[in-house]
């Protein structure tokens, strides 16, 4: 089963593609999708459309997991951040992804087993949970793997309480 996990933003969005076989996860590619500031919303906004698009086309993942949006004090960042998840969420359900939505708080349980972990501790577990000995950079693609691997569990613990075969 292949995940695309995504960490929304505008200015970055991570992205991750875990691979799950069995028990073990994998880190089949992960970066970024850049935009500049200087550019109208509109136009970064189809920039993170086209570029999942792109992504997903070449990996074929059937699942995609998003970050949900953290309020923050700032509320242009918070509202702009919005936009760019409801393009990600538009984009999945355009391409026929199965969609999930995990707050932080979630993905830092999935990952950590603690939902106040910090940063750090986030990243050290992907890269354990991964098999790999240095932690993903930058930063929101880490995240997205976190989302992705977030997923992973879920889905496998949701499918055994359903009594289905993964």
């Amino acid at each position: 089963m292949l995940i695309l996990g995504v960490d929304p933003g505008t200015a970055t969005t991570g992205y991750g593609i875990v691979e799950v076989k069995g028990n073990r996860y994998f880190s089949v590619d992960y970066g970024t999708i850049l935009t500049e500031p200087s550019l109208e919303m509109p136009a970064r906004l189809k920039l993170i459309n086209d570029g999942l698009i792109k992504i997903i086309n070449y990996y074929k993942p059937k699942h995609m997991a998003v970050e949900q949006l953290y309020f923050s004090k700032n509320t242009r960042t918070a509202l702009s951040v919005g936009q760019a998840r409801g393009v990600i969420l538009l984009t999945g359900i355009q391409m026929n992804l199965h969609l999930a939505e995990y707050t932080p708080l979630q993905v830092k349980q999935a990952v950590v087993g603690y939902g106040r972990a910090d940063k750090k501790q986030v990243q050290k577990m992907v890269a354990t949970v991964l098999g790999s000995s240095t932690i993903p950079k930058p930063d929101d693609a880490a995240d997205a793997l976190a989302v992705a691997i977030c997923h992973a569990n879920s889905y496998k613990l949701n499918s055994v309480f359903a009594g289905e075969k993964i």
